[in-house]
């Protein structure tokens, strides 16, 4: 079958769903978890269109979004955004506001065109960040942790959430979620595909002190809990938007992150990168992902049962150097 912007696909088996895959590089974060999250859906047997700034087979542009609606569909995805850890961009105002706008912009014009259909989807969800957490070595946070913005990347997570409401005569028929990930782990994208070579060539080490909270994921996983967030409400949807933290139920450290990665490659871990020459590469702002962490944990993801192919480091990167 096809979605298209005439036929009303109303079968009961696949989900017509939009992933909003906005990436300025190629492999960035957004197509790293998109591709993942599509191959999942697909294998389901459930039908994926994106949006994407090129027109294609399985895609819509933005143009079409905007001048002909959202065609019928069940879920809504937005996984858009500049990648922050863009190695080939100074840090600095262009790219800054490039982050915001790349993230709010697209997650603005979904939610309006949403709020606009006829039939709206089921589910909509935003996948953001833990960047709302402030880092500390002993707090621990849940999804029903308070928090106010405290720095740019929070400030970045409070306006992209805010930007995905929808109104209300909407929610009562769509569902709203958030999915807070941490790092997300996978041997095809993200931070590990940068990592594995030097840490294959005996170059890996701690970042900073080592000691603050590592909060990760496995890509497999965390397309896992967007397929489960997208899943019909069972009940009328809340007028809030339900927040589940996408990370693994194991509480890590760095140290421990970089210490296992070495155990499973078999290399040593003996060369690490002070936190001061993380703050002149990156920019102080945005090495606080690196050199500071959280401790975040999935009680709402758990409770509402989803069940983690890799809930430990050591199955996760054995998973992904193949061991």
């Amino acid at each position: 079958m096809r979605c298209s912007f005439t036929a009303l696909l109303d079968s009961l088996w696949f989900i017509c769903l939009f992933i909003f895959l906005y990436v300025f590089l190629v492999g960035g974060g957004s197509g790293f978890v998109g591709r993942e999250l599509t191959r999942l859906l697909r294998d389901k047997g459930h039908e994926v269109t994106v949006i994407s700034r090129q027109s294609g087979p399985g895609k819509i542009t933005w143009s079409e979004l905007e001048s002909c609606g959202l065609p019928p569909c069940d879920g809504a995805v937005n996984l858009a955004g500049e990648n922050l850890m863009n190695p080939l961009r100074w840090w600095n105002e262009s790219y800054k506001k490039d982050l915001f706008s790349s993230r709010i912009d697209t997650t603005k014009a979904l939610a309006q065109a949403i709020a606009a259909s006829p039939s709206p989807p089921h589910s909509w969800v935003l996948v953001s960040g833990v960047a709302c957490y402030k880092p500390s070595l002993t707090a621990e946070y849940t999804e029903d942790s308070e928090w106010t913005p405290f720095d740019l990347l929070s400030k970045l997570v409070k306006e992209w959430e805010a930007s995905a409401l929808l109104p209300e005569n909407v929610v009562k028929t769509t569902k709203q979620v958030v999915i807070r990930p941490g790092a997300v782990l996978g041997r095809d994208g993200g931070a590990m595909k940068q990592m594995l070579l030097p840490f294959w060539l005996g170059l890996g080490g701690t970042l900073g002190s080592g000691r603050q909270p590592f909060p990760w994921i496995h890509v497999s996983d965390l397309a896992g809990i967007i397929a489960h967030a997208l899943e019909p409400p069972t009940d009328t949807p809340s007028p809030s938007q339900q927040v589940f933290n996408g990370v693994a139920p194991a509480l890590n450290t760095n140290y421990e992150f970089t210490k296992e990665l070495g155990r499973v490659l078999r290399r040593p871990t003996i060369l690490p990168v002070p936190g001061f020459v993380m703050n002149t590469l990156m920019g102080s702002e945005r090495a606080v992902v690196l050199t500071q962490g959280q401790k975040v944990i999935p009680k709402r993801t758990l409770a509402a049962g989803f069940q983690y192919k890799y809930p430990d480091l050591t199955s996760a990167l054995k998973e992904i150097a193949g061991s």
